[in-house]
């Protein structure tokens, strides 16, 4: 089953170099999660051919407006296609009343319903968890509240191997081998789980770590993931305007990728002052081998193999 992450938007504070704002949209089998909506979002989505309606949660790490403006253009652009089913938003305080407004002064009562789930972007909490995956929350650095998301698949069940099943298994017995159990009748063992089943897949990671200093805070909550975004707005020769300006350098975020063992790391959110991106990828690379460019359009996927 696919995880998947397309980037829509890679660009910090102002679009430019054909470069847009940030955002980010994650596949985890038959769910869609948009995570940040800067300007342009619905016409990168429209771009891409992703349907709207597929997307059921978007998550917004904090209120500057190359994270949130494209908003509610694609909240209003839903409601034109006549959306039916409840969205969830996930943000810091004040996001509900930025959309509300802005709903009440354009008179628009939208087709479906919009649940708010406000953020506290000080300590990490579970604010999602369905029955595959969990999401957290990654507490930031930055100027205004600011959080990251952490995206985990649960532990996975144990694979039937139908060539060992017995062809009349009962479905009980199925769902017993699936959650590695032995079968026994009475005290007879008829079924050995371990010739019965493959181990389960893998469960796959990804963190999202928006606009942020460099903090190692973040290191637990981001060990061995699988794939890591993290913001590096400058190269580190600009680490002094980095600071000032509550971001990171392209260097610092692969520091961080190699102290928390990350599988792969992605940098983005790029200043303004750089036509050219690969001189990031080139610094961070010196850390950690393992770096890419978050070049819009481009997908990363975790197998579970």
């Amino acid at each position: 089953m696919p995880f998947e992450l397309k980037i829509l938007g890679s660009n910090s504070a102002t679009p430019v170099f054909n470069r847009h704002q940030s955002s980010q949209l994650l596949q985890i089998e038959n769910e869609y999660f948009l995570i940040d909506c800067g300007e342009a979002t619905q016409h990168q989505l429209i771009r891409f051919k992703i349907k709207f309606n597929k997307i059921n949660h978007i998550f917004i790490s904090h209120l500057h407006g190359d994270h949130v403006l494209g908003l509610p253009g694609l909240i209003s652009t839903m409601h034109l296609n006549g959306r039916q089913r409840e969205l969830h938003l996930y943000g810091p305080p004040g996001l509900n009343e930025i959309l509300t407004l802005q709903l009440k002064y354009s008179e628009t009562i939208l087709s479906y319903d919009i649940h708010f789930h406000e953020l506290d972007a000080k300590e990490s909490k579970t604010i999602l968890d369905l029955d595959n995956l969990t999401v957290q929350t990654i507490p930031l650095n930055h100027r205004i509240d600011c959080c990251g998301f952490l995206f985990k698949e649960k532990p996975k069940k144990r694979r039937i191997n139908k060539e060992t099943l017995p062809p009349e298994t009962s479905l009980l017995n199925i769902i017993k081998l699936k959650n590695g159990e032995d079968v026994y009748e009475g005290e007879k063992l008829v079924l050995k789980n371990e010739e019965m089943t493959f181990p389960p897949r893998k469960s796959r990671s990804f963190a999202y770590c928006s606009d942020t200093r460099y903090t190692e805070t973040i290191l637990p909550m981001i060990k061995d993931i699988d794939l890591l975004y993290h913001e590096s707005t400058f190269l580190d020769d600009m680490k002094e305007r980095a600071i000032e300006t509550f971001h990171t350098t392209a260097l610092e975020a692969a520091t961080l990728a190699k102290k928390a063992n990350v599988k792969r790391l992605i940098i983005g959110h790029f200043s303004s002052r750089y036509k050219e991106l690969e001189p990031l990828l080139e610094e961070a690379k010196t850390v950690f081998t393992n770096s890419s460019l978050a070049i819009e359009g481009n997908n990363f996927s975790v197998s579970d193999d």
